[in-house]
């Protein structure tokens, strides 16, 4: 017999158009409709309305802390600010999680990820990281920043130990973190089904993410201009959108390459963009589980991706349904582009191979395994 159970997740908002926020309105969703009471709380809603659909059932509570809007970002001000804001959310927080009396109370590793183990109103927690153990170093911020970043990282460690389970997306990412005995391997569900495949035959590659240091696209800028003095009919199409948008114009101009490279908005029905296309390429200098990954199989495109930590390994199976490149290897990685442009067979083929691997992915299959996390800890 199905345990039904009550679950609350903590994040900071559900208004962004990110993976974080996308997975939790595929978890959340599928929990109400398999019965079970589900609760999202957040510190900087501020009445926003969700970017991604979230079931009617679904409650949700805004805190009103406001870290993002009133917590400034040098230093001085954030050691200043931000521990009255923690003060004022675990207060509120401990308030709220006594009143529902929930079964599992998920933090997201966000503001709260520090002291929610400590609130006891009688739930089991957990902790769950949408990146890398070395997130954190991976920023590439240098001096005072730099040794912060070493010190939060050790920091993530010592807190993830607390939790009643500590959830990372790849297997490739739990050997970062050592012998850890509450940790568990999870990875994100596909983040929808369809029946819709590439185009194989278009001369058009995609790439999709926010434009941030993170995803690289500089890197696949500077990759692209070699690519399209071999390959000049193809073209590129970055969609997303970030603090990085003018500068990333700005090479795409110095390069000549404004007619064959666009910076496209992030839309919500990517499936219609996907299908397009007939490579899919990834930058990311980190990841945790990368979704355009996950959704780019599920309508069959080949990939070619830097082999960043963490989660590509553990998708992409080298000559199967993709490539991996060494970070940072622009030659190769260029080479392997184009040598998926000029074999229209190798397309179709490794396109085939993602399709067929997505399952690993699906919905129903990722969702068992959290049900079956919860239930071992519910005993």
């Amino acid at each position: 017999m199905m345990i039904m159970m009550k679950i609350v997740y903590c994040i900071a908002g559900t208004f962004n158009s990110g993976g974080m926020e996308r997975v939790l309105a595929i978890k959340a969703n599928w929990l109400v409709n398999h019965g079970h009471e589900v609760h999202v709380i957040t510190t900087d809603q501020c009445g926003r309305a969700p970017y991604f659909l979230m079931d009617a059932r679904i409650i949700q509570h805004d805190l009103n802390i406001l870290y993002d809007t009133t917590v400034p970002k040098n230093l001085v001000g954030k050691l200043l600010t931000y521990p009255s804001k923690q003060i004022a959310h675990r207060k509120k927080l401990a308030i709220l999680l006594k009143q529902l009396k929930a079964d599992v109370v998920i933090s997201m590793f966000d503001h709260e990820a520090s002291f929610l183990y400590k609130i006891d109103d009688g739930s089991m927690k957990v902790l769950e990281i949408h990146f890398s153990r070395f997130k954190r170093q991976q920023y590439g911020r240098k001096g005072i920043w730099g040794w912060i970043n070493r010190m939060r990282s050790q920091q993530d460690l010592a807190i993830a130990k607390r939790y009643d389970r500590f959830v990372v997306l790849t297997e490739e990412d739990r050997g970062y973190w050592g012998a850890l005995p509450n940790i568990a391997v999870i990875a994100n569900p596909n983040s929808y089904e369809s029946l819709l495949r590439a185009d194989i035959s278009s001369k058009q590659a995609i790439a999709v993410g926010r434009l941030d240091y993170q995803k690289g696209f500089e890197e696949l800028i500077l990759i692209w201009k070699e690519v399209h003095r071999l390959q000049p009919d193809w073209k590129l199409n970055i969609f997303g959108s970030g603090p990085l948008k003018e500068a990333l114009e700005q090479l795409i101009r110095n390069d000549g390459l404004q007619d064959v490279v666009r910076i496209q908005p992030p839309v919500k029905d990517i499936a219609q963009v996907y299908v397009q296309h007939s490579i899919l390429l990834m930058t990311s200098r980190y990841e945790g589980l990368p979704m355009v990954l996950l959704e780019g199989q599920i309508h069959g495109l080949p990939m070619v991706a830097y082999a960043c930590k963490c989660g590509p390994r553990d998708i992409i199976q080298q000559g199967v349904n993709g490539w991996l490149i060494e970070e940072a290897d622009r030659r190769t990685f260029g080479e392997k582009v184009v040598a998926l442009m000029t074999d229209e067979n190798s397309r179709s083929r490794m396109g085939e191979q993602a399709k067929a691997m997505s399952s690993r992915f699906s919905e129903g299959e990722i969702m068992q395994k959290w049900l079956n996390l919860f239930n071992g800890m519910l005993g």
